[in-house]
């Protein structure tokens, strides 16, 4: 047997950043991508985001990659999109994912619940680059936002 305690928190956005997901639509969505992290055996914590981004909060099962649990997510959910909300949905090519321990839920299932307040002071773009810079995450910002 395998016994993990891995939880994640993704970040992407909509393709080049467009403010695509109405508000109205998230509860389908987030839906979706929970019924997605549930056939793949991971615990959806928490999901949310705005116009051109989303945030997940979940478990890492044993049984695949992050990247492979990301692109899952992305692509079924980008069919989903696609077929009933809006035809030219696509996300970002990338992602961000950062594991966090247990004892972080509340803060950042608060965080998630709250990504409107967030975004009323901050960008999507500041938001990601505090996150990296938190994590110590090199990056180059020519290619960031790419």
């Amino acid at each position: 047997m395998s016994f993990l305690c891995t939880r994640l928190h993704f970040i992407w956005s909509t393709h080049q950043r467009q403010p695509l997901i109405q508000p109205d639509w998230h509860p389908r969505l987030h839906a979706y991508i929970r019924g997605i992290l549930e056939n793949l055996k991971s615990k959806p914590f928490v999901i949310g985001g705005v116009a051109d981004h989303i945030h997940i909060y979940c478990s890492l099962p044993s049984t695949i990659t992050i990247a492979d649990l990301a692109s899952t997510i992305k692509s079924n959910s980008t069919t989903f999109m696609k077929d009933n909300l809006i035809p030219n949905f696509a996300w970002q090519t990338g992602y961000a994912a950062f594991t966090m321990s247990k004892s972080a839920d509340d803060d950042v299932i608060q965080y998630i619940l709250t990504q409107e307040e967030h975004h009323k002071k901050r960008t999507f773009q500041e938001e990601l680059i505090a996150f990296l810079d938190k994590y110590q995450i090199p990056y180059d910002p020519k290619y960031v936002f790419l």
